[in-house]
């Protein structure tokens, strides 16, 4: 199963950009992984804002895949709950799967509409670089609790 990590605008913090390629290198010991920064389509009317998003992040998902968007009112899984979730698209034979955190406006409640399973990293307010960092984490900690390595238990 390839993971396909998809969100608006580049990274530009360097610490979490190296926090993140370096959770993105750990994945890909149990999963090919891409990353899609789609670019930020600018504007001032957060409405104009989430159509244009939703239709480049659109653009960016294949038919098949199957569509993870992070949204504050999403299911809030543990992390073996996550790994569960996981291990079943893996059983079920899923191509690809899409995680998906929009913009600073939020998501298009039609691309919401399409997806597979919402998801909420935490109750708590995350910057969008803070929650890339958080979801590769989880990401590869979902995958080291399927392999049975310690690194949960940390």
């Amino acid at each position: 199963m390839r993971l396909h990590f998809v969100w608006i605008g580049k990274t530009k913090d360097r610490r979490c950009a190296g926090l993140i390629e370096d959770y993105l290198e750990r994945i890909r010991r149990f999963a090919p992984v891409e990353v899609s920064e789609i670019r930020e389509p600018g504007g001032d009317d957060p409405e104009e804002v989430i159509r244009r998003e939703a239709i480049r992040l659109r653009a960016a998902i294949e038919n098949d895949d199957l569509i993870v968007i992070l949204d504050e009112k999403g299911a809030a899984m543990t992390s073996t709950e996550l790994s569960d979730f996981i291990d079943r698209q893996q059983k079920r034979g899923t191509k690809r799967v899409a995680l998906v955190i929009g913009g600073f406006a939020g998501i298009d409640e039609k691309l919401k509409g399409q997806a597979d399973q919402l998801l909420s990293l935490s109750r708590l307010t995350l910057t969008h670089e803070m929650a890339r960092v958080v979801l590769s984490e989880q990401i590869y900690r979902a995958y080291t609790i399927l392999a049975g390595f310690p690194y949960h238990k940390i």
